[in-house]
């Protein structure tokens, strides 16, 4: 696959959850596998997409941001809890914003 922005950005949303995901697992297995399911979901749905065509495509990308959207609460319920801090999800709360700012691009041209 070439180079494609958002896919990568997704990667690196992945990398940096994983600090916030390790925390959480301590207070709460679930929303750990939740969130580790949901952050996994984004890059495979954003390159799956890329390589179909038409309607196929933009579905895949719809599908990305909606699992972009489940980390984004998922990580405000973690917060919410007490289970990690503002600062521990800031990176990939940033990289989110940036992510579903493409994705909602990609899906309405």
């Amino acid at each position: 696959m070439k180079r494609f922005e958002v896919y990568e950005m997704a990667l690196q949303m992945v990398h940096v959850l994983r600090p916030a995901v390790e925390r959480i697992r301590l207070h709460d297995r679930d929303l750990a596998l939740q969130l580790k399911r949901a952050g996994s979901s984004v890059p495979g749905n954003i390159a799956e997409g890329a390589r179909r065509a038409g309607q196929d495509r933009l579905h895949h990308y719809r599908i990305a941001a909606g699992s972009a959207g489940e980390v984004r609460s998922h990580l405000a319920v973690a917060m919410a809890w007490g289970d990690v801090d503002r600062a521990t999800v800031t990176p990939a709360l940033s990289l989110l914003d940036s992510i579903l700012a493409i994705l909602w691009r990609l899906t309405h041209p």
